[in-house]
């Protein structure tokens, strides 16, 4: 099989020309979502010459045969760059290419028909089919690329999705097409490519990530036969082991990797978050920007072999795809081919090389995407900060217009703690005019959210300055269904509110990383399966790692059992396994969220026979020893234990007055389960061998391994229980067995013991008590025994929230949270006869005896309806003659006569 590559020419827009057989040289590269590259040395003596005397399209084609030819996706390239000398008499001219998708430079946006906004064309809750169509068709209703097509919608991709993303964005007049697919692809919108003269774009890592790297036949590039050399160019520039983050409104958070490679020791960074005002969005901040930075970012490149090589660039595999190759350390690993680069010199000889990108750098550039949707919320370079075109104030506030445009964008993150809470980033289109189109300045907009239930209330969960219009907020709960609308304000005036968008906070879906091989080894018949608590290449398990499962399997009847857990490095003991047969074992790691990693490379190990040779269980007896074959100096010291002695045979006469014990005194099997005697005191073995007891001779401490009881039966205290996960004391009450316990878990927080308190059940077994003090955590509640579910009264605080209330999964939540920002209640407000409770308003009145209506949202009691009273907050003075009444059970109508100086803004309490 003979790998190589031709040349032809098409005219532009046009049919084809011809080959072009005698390029001096030739070189292409095909990085994933960037421009393709051509450069091609040519005599002007050399046949063909003449098809490169005018701009034409040139295809890359290639071929195993010689005889089918193929031009792979982004393998069209535009003749429109030349250089020769005339002086050379050979006539050598060099050209160079770029691929056929650079021609989306020279589309250009123009205003259209809808009125700008900051001299930006606005397209709002647009996909990107919807953005580069509009390029692309108006360009060519203007008679430009005529020759230029596209295989995508406004609502799916090439491949015939649906789009999965949809974004508000401004572009300015002028920006080129190119620029926008290029942005659109940088922030994780799309992939894209051409095909011949078809531009091709796609739902970002499906159709241009195929995974080659699994499957019962994987593309495995290795050494000797795919891969000639391995280079790798790593770099320590962007390492850093601490972020600060500093956002609006006084915001400021920082964390810390002490996982992160620290030669020097700590290196720090800053983040400017802008528009940030809640911690939830400043850790995915923080959390992103520190694995980034958390280690050596090495890019690997990888020389081919296309002379009896297996795999093949372009036939076999493209940029995009995810293939096995040699990693850091020659081993094969899952790599991403980032851009092939293929090279034909003079003589015909064909070489290249790969640029791959390990699944670091690859999340690496998710976090980056994701870290730019939340700084920037779905607004591309070309068009943030857009403002409203000015225009003059009339005399009496006036109505803005409703937003259009309304995405929110919802995140998973993980707390400090490890466990994940929401976050959601918010955008919208600006407001440039009132209800009835005349041009207007808002000043600001405010964010309403209520849990997306009919009858919950909405909350004001954010206000942004008259340019901003993205918004973050954060914790929200995971898998909660939430509604979020926003309005724009005009001089205290509220406009109507935008269509409501209602998301579901996902859960947090990494898997932890692939933990390393276990390391086996067997004594005694017992196979020890060790962990060193670290993902495949020494990285650390993340902050919401649960456990490791561990797994066994005979080889020859495959099918893996789980046989045990470990939360953190360390071992576990398989017995009773078959003497000489193997067994393979191997790990998957999993988090608080069910998030379960690949299973890690697998060990083979066998049980071995205590007793090895030819020497077998009773094998030999006294008739097979001559007389006086045994004396004292072939007897080992503590060979001679309690059960060779004849009863009777060591009597008082033959006793020293004091006892001296040079070695020790063993009563049970010498290397198996027994208690001993010796000069350090008392020991005790189980039947692997393993110490269980130790009563120390010089200094008294006792350590016992195993459970430890103050009785047998009826009321006692047991320690270690058989059986218990975790460090474990119980109490057993004197009948029964409805015990309570407290007991110390080290899963919860990576290197932290969580102490838990629990109760015993009540009668009906509904109901039990669990408390649970961490270092940052702390809570009561009152859970189901059965599953563990919130069903009654709870108390919890952490360092910067506290929360107490009633939570239930069947029955309405009521509850208080409390942090700095001030409190937030969830539920129903009940009143009893005597008509009790808290209703809290706040409303704006112009004054001058104008009627303002309140519509509350809720049917008040009739008898009495509420008793308020009023407080001003912004701006003053207060009113003297604020009048308060209701026509009605859902409104409320209020007025003053006196003309403030501007609109008043009012906070009405009512107890009831």
């Amino acid at each position: 099989m003979t790998f190589d590559l031709r040349l032809i020419a098409y005219s532009p827009f046009g049919g084809r020309l011809g080959v072009l057989p005698h390029p001096l040289s030739v070189e292409a590269g095909w990085p994933l979502n960037d421009v393709p590259s051509l450069k091609v040395a040519y005599t002007t003596t050399a046949v063909g010459a003449d098809l490169l005397d005018q701009p034409c399209e040139i295809a890359v084609q290639w071929s195993v045969d010689g005889n089918t030819w193929t031009e792979a996706p982004d393998s069209r390239f535009l003749r429109i760059k030349r250089r020769g000398d005339g002086s050379d008499p050979t006539g050598l001219t060099t050209f160079d290419l770029p691929g056929f998708v650079w021609m989306l430079r020279k589309i250009v946006l123009y205003p259209g028909v809808a009125p700008l906004v900051s001299g930006k064309r606005a397209f709002l809750s647009a996909t990107a089919g919807a953005i580069l169509q509009t390029f692309i068709s108006e360009a060519k209703g203007r008679g430009a690329v005529p020759g230029l097509n596209w295989d995508f919608t406004p609502t799916h991709d090439s491949a015939g999705q649906a789009w999965n993303k949809v974004l508000t964005i401004y572009y300015q007049p002028g920006m080129d097409a190119l620029t926008a697919l290029q942005n659109l692809a940088e922030q994780g919108v799309c992939d894209y490519r051409v095909s011949g003269r078809t531009v091709q774009v796609f739902n970002t890592d499906t159709e241009m990530q195929r995974d080659l790297s699994s499957g019962p036949g994987p593309v495995d590039l290795r050494y000797g036969r795919d891969i000639a050399e391995a280079p790798d160019d790593g770099t320590l520039e962007d390492v850093a082991s601490s972020v600060l983050v500093v956002g609006d409104n006084g915001l400021v958070k920082t964390l810390s990797n002490a996982a992160a490679v620290q030669p020097w020791g700590p290196w720090e960074q800053y983040i400017g978050a802008g528009g940030v005002s809640d911690e939830g969005t400043a850790t995915l901040l923080a959390d992103s920007a520190l694995e980034r930075a958390g280690s050596e970012r090495v890019q690997r490149t990888r020389g081919i072999v296309l002379y009896g090589g297996r795999w093949l660039p372009l036939k076999d595999y493209r940029p995009g795809d995810q293939v096995l190759a040699p990693g850091d350390g020659g081993g094969l690993e899952p790599l991403r081919v980032r851009q092939v680069t293929l090279a034909r010199n003079s003589t015909g000889v064909i070489g290249g090389s790969l640029v791959l990108n390990d699944r670091f750098l690859e999340r690496d550039i998710r976090l980056a995407r994701r870290t730019a949707g939340i700084v920037g919320g779905s607004t591309a370079d070309g068009g943030s900060g857009a403002r409203p075109v000015p225009a003059p104030e009339a005399p009496e506030p006036r109505t803005p217009a409703a937003p259009q445009g309304l995405i929110v964008n919802p995140l998973a993150y993980l707390d400090e703690h490890g466990f994940p809470h929401g976050q959601v980033t918010v955008t919208w289109g600006a407001v440039t005019s009132d209800v009835g189109g005349v041009a207007l300045n808002v000043g600001g907009y405010e964010l309403f959210m209520r849990i997306n239930e009919t009858g919950q209330p909405w909350f004001l969960v954010a206000s942004t300055e008259p340019s901003d219009t993205t918004a973050t907020y954060s914790p929200l709960v995971i898998g909660e269904s939430y509604a979020f609308k926003v309005r724009a304000i005009n001089v205290g005036k509220a406009g109507p509110f935008s269509s409501q968008v209602a998301v579901t906070i996902p859960d947090d879906t990494d898997a932890p990383p692939v933990p390393t091989a276990p390391q086996l080894s067997a004594r005694l018949g017992v196979v020890r399966v060790t962990w060193n608590g670290l993902g495949v290449g020494s990285v650390p398990m993340p902050s919401d790692f649960l456990h490791v499962r561990v797994w066994m399997q005979d080889p020859l009847a495959p099918g893996w059992s789980e046989i045990g857990v470990l939360g953190e490095a360390g071992s576990i003991l398989v017995p009773n396994l078959p003497y000489g047969s193997d067994r393979q074992f191997r790990f998957t790691s999993i988090d608080r969220s069910g998030n379960e990693s690949s299973p890690s490379s697998a060990a083979t190990i066998a049980a071995v026979q205590l007793v090895t040779g030819d020497a077998a269980n009773e094998s030999i007896t006294t008739g097979a020893l001559a007389a006086n074959a045994v004396t004292a100096d072939k007897i080992d010291a503590g060979a001679v234990e309690a059960q060779h002695i004849t009863a009777g045979a060591v009597v008082a006469d033959k006793l020293a007055a004091v006892l001296t014990l040079s070695t020790r005194v063993v009563a049970g099997n010498a290397s198996g389960a027994r208690v001993e005697l010796n000069s350090s005191g008392l020991v005790a073995f189980n039947g692997s061998g393993q110490q269980t007891v130790s009563i120390s001779a010089a200094s008294g401490a006792v350590s016992i391994v195993g459970q430890l009881a103050s009785g047998v039966t009826g009321a006692r205290v047991v320690v270690n229980p058989a059986g218990a996960t975790n460090p474990e004391i119980r109490f057993i009450p004197g009948s029964g067995t409805n015990q309570s316990r407290i007991y110390s878990d080290g899963s919860r927080y990576t290197g932290e013991a969580t102490l838990v308190m629990e109760s015993g059940t009540n009668q009906a077994a509904t109901a039990m008590c669990r408390l649970i003090h961490a270092a940052g955590f702390w809570q009561a509640a009152i859970l189901n025994p059965s599953n563990g579910e919130s069903r009654g009264g709870y108390v919890s605080a952490v360092e910067q929230q506290a929360s107490i209330g009633f939570l239930h999964p069947t029955q309405e939540d009521q509850y208080l949270v409390f942090d700095p920002s001030g409190t937030f209640h969830r539920g129903t407000w009940q009143y009893t006869s005597s008509d009790s409770g808290l209703i809290m308003l706040e409303v704006t009145i112009t004054g001058n005896g104008t009627y303002q209506v309140v519509n509350l949202g809720y049917t008040m009691a009739t008898v009495p309806k509420c008793v308020w009273s009023a407080q001003t907050t912004a701006p003053g003075p207060a009113p003297t003659d604020l009048y308060i009444h209701s026509r009605t059970q859902s409104t409320l109508f209020f007025r003053t006569a006196t003309a403030p100086s501007s609109t008043l803004l009012i906070a009405l309490w009512a107890w009831r």
